[in-house]
């Protein structure tokens, strides 16, 4: 049975899973991963807000609802950036509302071109996203990477920032990318990677699990190409085979079953996408020769 992300917003999570074939108070609970540099472990399906530029009570209203959804049913990982308009603003704003911080993983970025600068920014992060500590702090971009991480484990010896990474969202740096994950120790680093986008796997997610960094992943939609590519398509049967419902999930599982992913981090801006991408984080996982037919039948679309 194929529902929509609708559909699963009517029924509900646990009515969702019933429609699937489970009862609704046997919703499996959501897969974790461990952060190798702590051991501490997250859910495999976060939130990305690149899209939470907004100011207006009728833009905010779903965004509230989105974050209200995504910690009720035990969403942990939420990724900003300065970078992203009012992102932390927003943010800050609606966690503050909704009493939900403590539940929370908040991970921002910091891209400046001089310690002072990014001293500057952090500081902004901590008061716009209205925390006196961020769980994860990150260079965005690979910018003045060696100057940022300085002041960054400054901060997390102060007890600001508990971990810290880098992040890239293009191949173009992934040489860039591999030679500070062999001269630094990292605890996080994120990067782009899909079905359709498969080149950090060749590269980034080899080196990131030799080297212990946990692996955020970002765009793992492939920047809205893979929805284009199956428009109109009905799920394969076989999908069942690792309990997903969803295009959503088919393109999700696919990401964080690959055993160097932690978490990925989706554009979420509607409660109705926070149900259906957390599915992607309950059930089976596909295996390594799933996984490769997924990517058989991608690329025979």
């Amino acid at each position: 049975m194929t529902l929509t992300r609708r559909d699963i917003l009517k029924l509900g999570a646990g009515a969702a899973a019933a429609a699937l074939g489970g009862a609704a108070h046997s919703t499996p609970a959501l897969v974790t991963r461990s952060i190798p540099s702590s051991g501490e472990r997250l859910p495999v399906v976060g939130i990305g807000t690149n899209r939470y530029r907004t100011g207006s009570d009728a833009e905010i209203a779903p965004l509230r609802e989105t974050l209200k959804t995504f910690a009720a049913e035990g969403g942990r990982l939420i990724d900003t950036a300065p970078m992203y308009g009012s992102s932390e603003v927003v943010l800050g704003q609606l966690i503050a509302e909704l009493g939900i911080r403590k539940q929370l993983f908040l991970a921002t970025k910091v891209y400046a071109n001089s310690r002072e600068a990014g001293v500057e920014e952090m500081n902004d992060s901590l008061k716009r996203l209205r925390t006196d500590r961020i769980d994860l702090i990150q260079v965005h971009n690979l910018s003045d990477t060696a100057t940022q991480l300085a002041t960054m484990r400054e901060g997390k010896q102060a007890g600001r920032y508990r971990y810290v990474g880098v992040t890239t969202s293009r191949d173009a740096q992934y040489g860039e990318m591999e030679d500070v994950l062999r001269k630094e120790t990292l605890d996080f680093v994120q990067v782009d990677y899909s079905l359709d986008n498969r080149s950090a796997a060749e590269r980034i997610l080899p080196l990131a699990l030799e080297r212990g960094a946990a692996v955020l992943v970002n765009l793992p939609f492939g920047r809205a190409r893979l929805f284009a590519a199956v428009r109109g398509k009905p799920l394969p049967g076989w999908a069942a085979e690792f309990d997903c419902a969803s295009w959503a999930q088919f393109f999700l599982k696919y990401v964080v079953a690959h055993p160097a992913v932690t978490v990925a981090i989706p554009g979420t801006r509607k409660p109705e996408h926070v149900l259906d991408n957390l599915g992607a984080a309950r059930g089976r996982l596909p295996d390594p020769a799933m996984r490769r037919r997924m990517e058989q039948f991608f690329e025979s679309l």
